[in-house]
């Protein structure tokens, strides 16, 4: 099983650092060997607030920032798996991250930048492979899906 994530930075708010993109790469690996995930790729993009906000408006409606958003690679789509490449690893899709938004977050919650910036790359994560939580139910599978890998992980509150 393999997991390839491809980092993207685009802010400069906060310098991101070798060691802490590594760490969050081996979380979105343990996240997907949790989700029986083989060969995939991710990609992981870390914006500006305005960044987030523009695109919040254009593909949701949304005329505010947000803290992450996540663009499926085949939301809308079925492919055959038989018309896949045996060798070749399925792109997931896109998450975006603003990184101001996980700054003020960890701190209004009280815990810190890498724990949000984890927990925001776990949510848009799931939200890739079709969790999400617009029912109560789906909320509740969701959310005790991302705490779970989380705590095992080691990367809690």
């Amino acid at each position: 099983m393999s997991l390839t994530v491809e980092f993207i930075n685009q802010q400069d708010r906060r310098p991101l650092d070798p060691p802490l993109l590594k760490k969050m790469e081996e979380l979105l690996q343990y996240a997907a060997k949790m989700e029986n995930i083989e060969e995939a790729e991710v990609a992981v993009s870390l914006v500006d607030e305005e960044v987030i906000h523009q695109l919040n408006r254009e593909y949701r409606g949304v005329d505010r920032p947000t803290d992450v958003l996540s663009f499926a690679m085949t939301e809308g789509e079925e492919t055959p798996p038989d018309e896949m490449p045996a060798d070749m690893p399925v792109m997931l899709g896109d998450i975006i991250i603003s990184i101001p938004r996980a700054i003020n977050q960890a701190e209004e919650y009280g815990h810190t930048f890498e724990r949000e910036l984890g927990f925001l790359m776990v949510h848009g994560f799931l939200h890739l492979l079709g969790y999400d939580h617009q029912t109560d139910e789906d909320e509740k599978n969701m959310f005790s899906k991302q705490e779970e890998i989380l705590e095992r992980f080691q990367l809690t509150r």
